[in-house]
């Protein structure tokens, strides 16, 4: 039917939820603390769109390498204006790649990443 959300683990929570937040500008929906796991989950959201579940657990692996390790690619996110977008961002502190024009569909991308490395990408609608 569609995709219901997306799970993220993150190494630093609270780096992890300043950047989802406060960079990318993410709602908060709910944030627990799960004693018994010692994990945060934070739910999110683009407009009332429930989209990513951020968890955080003592000493999580890293990520293989980037950006081909078999699994999760990256997340894309779409937006009206990449160049904005890209410009937002780059304002905010974040490091993006140069836009690219996507060979199949001439639509406008560009990269940049996560606090943990994560490859996101903002796709042009």
């Amino acid at each position: 039917m569609k995709i219901h959300h997306i799970a993220i683990i993150c190494l630093d929570y609270k780096v992890s939820k300043k950047f989802y937040t406060e960079i990318l500008d993410l709602n908060i929906i709910r944030e627990v603390y799960r004693e018994e796991r010692q994990s945060y989950k934070l739910d999110l959201a683009i407009g009332e769109h429930y989209v990513i579940e951020l968890f955080s657990f003592p000493n999580p692996p890293k990520r293989p390498s980037r950006p081909e390790s078999c699994g999760l690619r990256h997340l894309a996110f779409a937006v009206e204006n990449v160049n904005e977008k890209r410009e937002e961002l780059i304002q905010k502190g974040l490091n993006c790649e140069e836009i690219r024009i996507d060979e199949f569909t001439g639509k406008e991308f560009f990269f940049t990443q996560d606090p943990d490395q994560l490859p996101l990408e903002f796709y042009e609608l």
